[in-house]
């Protein structure tokens, strides 16, 4: 107890009048708090996945958007573990791959030769011709070249 009283009378002693300023204790809590880091990285990497799936990275760039969407999931799940710094560099890598899937998407989305292989063209529905089809039991019946339906064939 007289550790408490000690401790709380030196605190009276050295912060009587002189109060820190808040960017001073931000700015140690960032350099050396883990989960605020991470929060940091991990929520820039959320917005850049978000911004990504805006202009269809998963269609028009789908490395790079895979990439991001699983290096996020990992960050969250080594940060479940308390990882902070490995949850930290696995967001900063999302969000690089993320804002390289953005990039790509909107260059690919613009010039349809940048898009990856086997992506079907984006074509426009064809027009319906001016007359409308008719359906088959309107049109004339073929000329019957001595064959029986099947139903009458033995």
């Amino acid at each position: 107890m007289t550790a408490v009283l000690s401790s709380r009378a030196m605190c009276r002693r050295v912060c009587r009048g002189r109060a820190l300023p808040l960017v001073a204790v931000l700015g140690l809590a960032a350099l050396g708090c883990g989960p605020v880091r991470y929060v940091s990285d991990v929520g820039r990497a959320a917005a850049a996945v978000e911004d990504a799936r805006g202009v269809q990275a998963d269609r028009y760039a789908p490395y790079w958007w895979t990439r991001a969407i699983e290096y996020l999931h990992e960050a969250r799940a080594v940060a479940a573990y308390a990882d902070y710094q490995g949850a930290s560099r696995f967001g900063r890598i999302a969000a690089e791959a993320a804002t390289r899937a953005a990039a790509d998407a909107r260059i690919a989305a613009r010039d349809p030769s940048k898009r990856p292989p086997g992506l079907p063209p984006d074509v426009a529905p064809a027009r319906p011709t001016e007359a409308p089809v008719a359906p088959s039991r309107d049109l004339p019946a073929p000329a019957r070249r001595g064959l029986a339906p099947a139903k009458d064939r033995p």
